[in-house]
Formats: C-alpha cells, structure tokens, sequence
C-alpha cells in the first residue's frame, strides 16, 4: 500500500490506531455483526475514514439493512477505492479509503432498489462522524 496520498508505515498506523481499529483498518478484519456504535446510527452529517478522516459517505444515504453493519446505498464520488476480493471461497467486491487505502468493508448489489441498488456494507470501527452543523 504505497500509492495513496496518506502513506504511513504499519508501526505508525499500529500507534494511531486502536488494536481494533488497526486489525480492520490495516489487516482487513471484519467486526462481529451487531457490535458497531454506527450501524443503528442516524444523526445528519458526514462519514469519514477513521484513520485519515477523508468523507467517505453522507447520512442522507445511510439506510438500515438488518445485516449488523452501516450500510449507505451511495459513497462521496471518488472517496472510496474498489478491489476484486476472492478470500473465503466467494467473489466480492472490497472498499477501502481512496486516500489511505485503510479496509473499510465490501459493496453489494442488494442495496435499495429504488436509489441506487447497492449496499455498501461497511465495518463501524473504520469509520468516524462529524455532525452537520444547523
């Protein structure tokens, strides 16, 4: 992971970052289902990476999915990175930070399909809120 705008090495990420933080952020875990303080989350504003804090995602397009994570049917237009993901015998599609390349979970085609049909499922430990302002 060298070719994003926010290159630290893995010691520096490990010391910014919480352990959970850095297990999905920097080694693709996944958090259990449930556990997120963001996935039943819907307060106006904005959703940012964890570890750089570039806008991924805005609350107009967040949307309850019962899977146990956040999901948004539509991510800010060049914020998030797509990459063909073959782990665990399936064929999935991961997200990660376009600007720090930190893991922040996978896209589906199951989304709402009177917006966009996706569902960007995304692990609440690699993303932050800042609260729009009234």
């Amino acid at each position: 992971m060298g070719e994003y705008k926010i290159d630290k090495t893995e010691a520096e990420w490990k010391e910014e970052l919480s352990p959970e933080e850095y297990y999905v952020l920097r080694q693709k875990g996944t958090e259990r289902p449930h556990t997120g303080a963001l996935n039943l989350h819907f307060e106006k504003g904005d959703y940012h990476c964890k570890a750089c804090n570039a806008k991924l995602f805005k609350s107009s397009n967040k949307f309850e999915s019962g899977c146990g994570w956040p999901s948004f049917d539509e991510a800010i237009p060049g914020s998030i990175e797509y990459i063909r993901d073959t782990t665990h015998g399936m064929v999935r599609t991961e997200t990660v930070c376009a600007n720090c390349g930190g893991h922040l979970g996978h896209v589906f085609n199951d989304g709402p399909r009177e917006t966009t049909g996706q569902r960007y499922c995304i692990n609440s430990v690699s993303i932050g809120f800042n609260k729009a302002k009234d």
